[in-house]
């Protein structure tokens, strides 16, 4: 039975009124709804300024709503199955860092996988929280960290009873789950708050064929980017929370210090009218969308030097679940590599890519992609497999290297310490400033407040001869010949309690 109230969108239809009801305007934005001309609104058209208002009287206040904004933030909350949302108007990344700072304060140890978004290492810099790392499941066939098992998480729990929250990315960016309703019902046995990252799942509220939301699985607060696959713009992202277990003052408080005070209303509206779309359309679309997938696969596989990663592989390597919604094609057999794919597909057959990665690359489906799309899709794989399959040397499989060093300080501590550059080869025993990530599979080799061992000095040598991406906060550059670490000779280390 669908909600005739969901047919609303309090927020879009006042934004409406306001942009038509030619209202002499002395605040800003400053393009006055559109009365300046430029190039954008000639290719735009005047609308879009109409539609671009900064709080206005009768629009609300994001910081403090209590009317179209909270009504419409009432609607998305009903539409996903949570208690409250709370709009976001610059991305998921927001809502990370909210919800580790409005729910751990200094010193709270949070439980959390390796392969984390780097928002979340910011969100320990900014909380003062330490992080108490869990391994994920990492599959070498096709070179990504997936999801993690109920087990480690049980232990890392039984292991940190005083642990404030456990963090979980459900789905994984290839679109992995975890066993989330089995770790949230633990963690709440243990009194620990569940938060997600759920980036990538905007789409699990609308369709009983794809896995559970966060907020079905009893989780208590997730940051969920609409934008990546609900329809909404860009940048705009919502919270969701459930239950007695989150401090809301607190959280609205950590968003006030957040977000902006002049939040993009085009931004807001898109959220309003895509939650709009996906309860009374998201179902039929998305069934559509995972037929059309289907048949993709099944024309993918035919294809010589092609592999296709689908649930029933990802299920025979101990994953829990797969969002069908996500396409990953594994292509080194061609003697490529996802970057080279990625490349070629844009330049050569007008076909942007999602993600690649040393091994494969990631097609991201929507209910906003077509058949056609699709065909192209499949076309341009039977191209490029035609040109590259007699090719002899294959791309050699990634190895991985796994350790988590040592804790000397929080994240917060080492940020806001002293710090120097020193060449990689001379780091052993000195404390990191920074993180260095391997790409695949997105894991920290190192994160701020970590020990340089000569096993981590090792590692980021083997993956640069390897062929692995290194990023690191200050240079992203492959060739990482220096590392930012703690001045120690010029560092007051604090002990006892530190905020």
């Amino acid at each position: 039975m669908r909600d005739s109230n969901q047919n609303k969108t309090p927020f879009f239809t006042k934004l409406k009124e306001y942009g038509n009801s030619h209202v002499a305007p002395f605040d800003v934005p400053g393009h006055k709804l559109g009365r300046i001309d430029n190039d954008l609104q000639k290719f735009a058209g005047k609308k879009l300024y109409l539609l671009d208002a900064n709080s206005p009287v009768g629009l609300d206040h994001l910081n403090y709503p209590t009317g179209v904004i909270a009504e419409a933030q009432k609607l998305m909350a009903e539409a996903m199955q949570a208690d409250k949302s709370y709009f976001l108007t610059n991305g998921t990344t927001t809502g990370i860092l909210a919800m580790v700072m409005s729910v751990c304060k200094a010193n709270d140890k949070i439980i959390l996988p390796r392969n984390v978004h780097k928002s979340v290492i910011n969100g320990l810099i900014l909380s003062g929280a330490m992080p108490v790392f869990i391994k994920p499941n990492i599959d070498e066939y096709v070179g990504i960290a997936n999801d993690v098992s109920f087990e480690a998480v049980k232990k890392a729990i039984d292991e940190n009873l005083d642990a404030k929250a456990i963090f979980i990315i459900n789905p994984t960016y290839f679109g992995v789950v975890s066993d989330l309703k089995k770790i949230t019902d633990y963690a709440h046995e243990k009194n620990i708050v569940v938060m997600v990252d759920e980036a990538h799942g905007a789409q699990f509220y609308f369709s009983h064929r794809l896995p559970l939301g966060a907020m079905e699985a009893g989780a208590d607060i997730s940051a969920t980017s609409m934008h990546k696959t609900a329809g909404s713009l860009t940048q705009s992202s919502v919270i969701l929370t459930k239950g007695e277990r989150i401090d809301h003052q607190r959280l609205r408080a950590t968003l006030n210090m957040l977000q902006s005070t002049s939040p993009s209303s085009l931004l807001m509206a898109s959220l309003d009218v895509a939650r709009k779309t996906m309860y009374f359309h998201g179902k039929a679309r998305i069934n559509n969308i995972l037929q059309l997938a289907k048949i993709a696969r099944e024309k993918l596989k035919t294809i010589p030097g092609i592999k296709v990663i689908d649930k029933e592989y990802l299920l025979n390597q101990g994953c829990f679940d797969y969002d069908e919604t996500k396409l990953m094609v594994k292509v080194s057999d061609l003697g490529l590599s996802g970057f080279d794919v990625y490349q070629i597909m844009k330049k050569k057959y007008n076909i942007q890519l999602e993600l690649a990665e040393s091994h494969m690359v990631l097609c991201v489906l929507t209910i906003g992609t077509t058949k056609q799309d699709l065909e192209r899709l499949v076309l341009a794989f039977k191209k490029l497999a035609s040109e590259y399959n007699k090719i002899k040397d294959k791309l050699p499989k990634i190895e991985f290297r796994y350790q988590f060093p040592e804790t000397y300080v929080r994240p917060r501590d080492a940020y806001h310490a002293p710090k120097h550059l020193i060449k990689l080869e001379d780091a052993y025993d000195e404390v990191s400033a920074e993180s260095i990530m391997i790409y695949p599979p997105g894991i920290p080799i190192i994160i701020p407040g970590e020990v340089i061992t000569e096993e981590v000095v090792r590692d980021i040598k083997f993956y640069k001869e390897k062929g692995g991406s290194l990023q690191s906060d200050i240079d992203n550059d492959t060739d990482i010949d220096y590392v930012q670490i703690v001045d120690k000779e010029n560092w007051i280390k604090y002990e006892g309690d530190l905020i």
